[in-house]
């Protein structure tokens, strides 16, 4: 079991670990998140998911963070979490993380109003239609719908038959499939990150494209990322509002925008282990700590 419950300074008192900070034994080390917000929050320690070794009753909370191999293992962290919510208070909640493990979440935020990258959802075995072959001979990127970290996304422009053997592929694998246009606008302006934790919004991030519009390319389960801190506009922060209004209260929420000419379209809604950026909001470490310690109350 990782642990981690004193400040790197030694300026704090260490307090009995009654938080999980939910990571995976494939970190070695904590990531810059948690260690941002370990100093401010030190009721907690780092605790593995996939650590078989953790008795999760012994604390009051676990709070997922930093599981980023959960897309590998997807039924199995799905029961690891069902387990969990049995022993200790779980957050964000079970129900929550189905749901979101699944970027068919979008087709569900788009029934409901909110303005979203167009996607196409092909189920393994279905055959594109008519809207979907002609989308494969554009510029559109391809990937799965459960994913982390643009793990198995990769960009066409074109180029149908690479488009559609990457789809193929994917289908072998079991996978469900998103065809989306790529929307030219992230290549300027990027794409915007809203943060929120205790259901309130605390900063933003702005990250450049991941995938270049003039390569096909694939990742690993990591991408490298060129994010600063933002201001959102008056239309993202309505956009991201309007979203996080809907949901229950939750320890923490991520809503990733691009932008279009008719304004911000939903990229992402990240509620199962986002990156929060905490080093680029002033004082959003405390803010995500004391969210979180707010929790052993309720």
């Amino acid at each position: 079991m990782a642990a981690f419950s004193a400040s790197p300074t030694g300026s704090l008192p260490v307090m009995p670990s009654r938080i999980a900070l939910v990571t995976t034994v494939t970190m070695p080390v904590p990531d810059a998140d948690e260690l941002l917000l370990m100093p401010h929050l030190p009721e907690a320690t780092l605790a593995a998911w996939d650590d078989p070794a953790v008795d999760w009753a012994a604390f009051d909370l676990a709070i997922i963070r930093s599981t980023w191999n959960y897309h590998d293992h997807l039924d199995e962290f799905l029961a690891w979490a069902t387990r969990t919510a049995h022993v200790t208070r779980l957050v964000n909640p079970v129900e929550i993380i189905e749901w979101n493990t699944d970027k068919r979440y979008l087709a569900d935020l788009a029934a409901q109003g909110f303005a979203t990258v167009p996607t196409t959802f092909l189920n393994p075995g279905e055959a594109p239609d008519d809207t979907a072959v002609v989308a494969l001979d554009g510029h559109l990127v391809v990937k799965p719908s459960v994913g982390a970290g643009s793990n198995g996304a990769k960009l066409f422009n074109g180029d149908a038959a690479a488009a559609s053997a990457h789809l193929a592929e994917l289908h072998a694998q079991g996978k469900t499939v998103m065809l989306q246009p790529y929307l030219s606008g992230v290549d300027t302006d990027g794409e915007t990150a809203l943060m929120y934790v205790g259901g309130q919004f605390s900063h933003a991030a702005r990250k450049a494209a991941i995938l270049s519009r003039d390569m096909s390319w694939s990742t690993g389960i990591y991408a490298d990322e060129k994010v600063v801190a933002t201001e959102p506009t008056a239309a993202e922060r309505a956009l991201a509002d309007s979203i996080v209004a809907t949901l229950p209260r939750l320890a923490y929420a991520r809503v990733d925008l691009l932008p279009t000419a008719s304004g911000p379209v939903v990229l992402e809604l990240e509620l199962t282990e986002p990156s929060l950026f905490l080093g680029l909001g002033d004082g959003a470490p405390e803010r995500a700590a004391t969210a979180f310690r707010a929790l052993l109350d309720q």
